[in-house]
Order: C-alpha cells, then sequence, then structure tokens
C-alpha cells in the first residue's frame, strides 16, 4: 500500500513522514540504499492534515509541492478516499467516542484490504507507559502547546476497537531497548 498508493497522514505535524518517505525514495534511487533490503516505497501522492497552523506552515515549507498538507482537525476533516492511513501518536488526544468515529471514517476512506497503520502507548505497560507520558507532555510543552487531557487505552483495548471498526489486527512492539511503550498496530480494512 506504500508502494504505489496513495497516502492519508492524520496530525502529520511538520510532515516528518512525508519527508522521510521522499529521503528514503532519494537514497534508493541516487544508488546509496543498504544493499539487502527491498526498495524504498514509492506512493502515487502523499497527503497530511494537521490541526497546528503553525506546524502546516512548517510541512508546505519543507515539503513544497511533494505532499500536500492542508490545515484541519481529524474529527471533522474530510479524508477522501486513500488505500493507507498513518496516525502516529494522535488520537490519545481526543476523546475515546471521537476515536471511534475517526477510526470508522478511516476505515470508509479505505478500499479492502486497505492498511492502516496506528501508533499508541500502551497503557497497560505501567511504568515503561507513565515514562510515554510524561515525555509525550514534555515535548508538547515545549513546542508551545498547553497541556492536554489524554484518552488512552491499552493496546489490546485498541485491537478490539479496531476490529469492531472492520480491520484485522497484527501488533508490532517499537520500543525494544527503550523506556517506552509504543506499539505499532498494523491494520487491514476487512
Amino acid at each position: 500500500m506504500l508502494d504505489r498508493g496513495d497516502i492519508l497522514d492524520l496530525g502529520c505535524g511538520q510532515g516528518l513522514l512525508a519527508a522521510w518517505l521522499k529521503a528514503a525514495l532519494l537514497c534508493y534511487e541516487s544508488g546509496s540504499w543498504p544493499q539487502g533490503w527491498p526498495p524504498a516505497p514509492k506512493p502515487r501522492s502523499t497527503r497530511g492534515i494537521e490541526l497546528m497552523m503553525r506546524d502546516v506552515e512548517r510541512a508546505r515549507a519543507a515539503l513544497g509541492y511533494d505532499c500536500e498538507i492542508s490545515q484541519g482537525d481529524i474529527r471533522s476533516a474530510e479524508f477522501g478516499t486513500t488505500d493507507a492511513v498513518v496516525i502516529l501518536d494522535v488520537l490519545q488526544y481526543i476523546g475515546q467516542e471521537e476515536q471511534l468515529q475517526v477510526l470508522r471514517r478511516v476505515r470508509a476512506a479505505l478500499p479492502a484490504s486497505g492498511l492502516l497503520l496506528l501508533r499508541i502507548g500502551d497503557a497497560d505497560a505501567g511504568l515503561r507507559f507513565r515514562y510515554t507520558q510524561w515525555v509525550d507532555k514534555l515535548v508538547m510543552l515545549f513546542r508551545g502547546h498547553a497541556t492536554v487531557a489524554t484518552h488512552c487505552r491499552s493496546a489490546n483495548q485498541w485491537r478490539e476497537l479496531l476490529r469492531e471498526c472492520g480491520f484485522e489486527v497484527q501488533t508490532t512492539p517499537m520500543s525494544h531497548g527503550t523506556r517506552f511503550a509504543n506499539v505499532l498496530l498494523i491494520a487491514h480494512a476487512v
């Protein structure tokens, strides 16, 4: 889905995912891609939706016309149709009912077998989860955002919610060797 498909990054911030994809493709095409790695993904298009206008402006300045970044609230912004959706560390900032509504809208935007990549903090991870939340709040403050309430779930609760919304889900831990409690949920639309 990330190769020759359309990608929608919800809560894209300053467009880091699009920048990483662009950099990977440049490395691959220049011949400096690590030997033995699969080819770099080459999406047909990359779009992002971000709430904070300052981050939208930074993303647009950095990416130019390579990626469409629009200012909007993922709770109400139009998603259109896409092949893959990426949501990294975003859904915990909206209420649990709103999380459900966003995920239902994501499923409606994807074709059968469409891909959702969702990174979450596992609320069942004890001290590692509390550390993850503390660092997240510190980063928010440094970036000039107010501290906001979070609405977190365990990885099992996220998996169940995704199943309710029409996804098959695989879980991949992302914090090996760190103090964080990040988990990547790889969800395919059914």
